[in-house]
């Protein structure tokens, strides 16, 4: 039997989808308060009747940091995909975020090796990766280096990395993935889903940043082929192309009707509207959509390869654009079928 962490995410509901389609069994960890929404929407990509998929799982309630719950919804478990992290750019969350992402990852390889799983398999992030000094593309072989300019929801995803490092270190059978920006259909309040949203509502603006990007239907894949394989302790980046924002924006609009970005973001012009939505959401009370640390990425210039999953696996990836198409595809029927939130 398969376990998977997260699976009430966009990741690990993609995931949960393709063991079932490969005839896995396949048992997934929920906190108790986490709804099946999302998972409900990707299933629905997939399948006409989401609920005959979501019956098919044996879900069990638990926690990253309640070792009790890891324990048991560990036992009679072969293999592990260990997609769950929380995801934040707020300077709030960052204690939550490192305890969550840290040592729950650590809680997770210590139940493994004591149960001796079979094979493990961390959803890392580009994040957790080093920025090159030249103007090569990034690889797995490039050193993480201690930065101010490091997210601390970076440092959580390397520090959640070393702890699986050093479960192989202990004996864990383990592999590793590194996925660019995640896009693709079914995310719907987070990450490219919130980008479409914003482009729906007339955003105009562009930067001049660039960032990997990859189909999560192909970061499920990569996940799927590596733990299937020989290949053992080993780290991967998946990320399909190398695409501005401008660009990313300008298709998301295409394809939902709008006009596509017309007007420059300065650097001041990112540092004054970061501020200006902090303002808003203290006001509101809602999440800011944009945050100090997302308008300096947006700015930056960040080139991957995916060359070592490539040679290692004959690997083919969906192209941007079609991972968008599908993505807006499937957010406009489902958001139009319901009143906006």
């Amino acid at each position: 039997m398969v376990l998977v962490t997260g699976g009430t995410g966009f990741l690990g509901a993609h995931l949960l989808y393709h063991l079932l389609n490969e005839g896995e069994d396949v048992r997934a960890l929920k906190r108790s308060e986490a709804q099946l929404d999302v998972t409900k929407v990707v299933f629905s990509y997939y399948h006409p009747n989401p609920e005959t998929l979501l019956d098919k799982i044996e879900w069990v309630e638990g926690d990253l940091l309640d070792i009790f719950s890891l324990e048991n919804a560990m036992d009679g478990i072969e293999e592990v995909y260990h997609c769950a992290a929380h995801v934040s750019f707020l300077p709030a969350d960052k204690d939550i975020m490192m305890k969550t992402n840290i040592t729950g990852t650590a809680n997770l390889v210590n139940i493994a090796l004591e149960k001796k799983i079979k094979k493990f398999c961390h959803v890392s992030s580009i994040a957790a990766i080093g920025r090159a000094d030249n103007d090569k593309p990034i690889n797995e072989e490039v050193v993480w280096k201690t930065s101010k300019k490091n997210s601390n929801y970076a440092k959580s995803k390397y520090g959640a990395e070393k702890e699986v490092w050093r479960g192989i270190e202990e004996g864990l059978n383990a592999v590793i993935v590194n996925p660019s920006v995640i896009l693709g259909p079914g995310d719907l309040q987070s990450g490219g889903g919130k980008l479409i949203r914003m482009v729906r509502k007339g955003f105009g603006f562009y930067t001049e940043g660039v960032n990997g990007y990859v189909d999560v239907r192909d970061v499920v894949k990569a996940m799927y082929l590596l733990m299937k394989s020989d290949i053992t302790n080993e780290r991967f980046i998946v990320s399909s192309e190398n695409v501005s924002y401008k660009d990313i924006i300008s298709t998301i609009a295409e394809y939902v009707s709008k006009r596509p970005p017309r007007f420059k973001a300065t650097p001041l012009m990112s540092e004054i509207v970061w501020r200006l939505v902090k303002l808003q959401s203290m006001i509101t009370g809602k999440k800011p959509f944009i945050t100090k640390e997302t308008a300096e990425t947006a700015r930056n210039k960040y080139y991957y390869t995916s060359k070592k999953l490539v040679d290692a696996l004959d690997f083919e990836f969906i192209s941007v654009n079609d991972s968008l198409f599908d993505s807006c595809e499937l957010f406009l029927k489902v958001v139009d079928s319901k009143p906006e939130q």
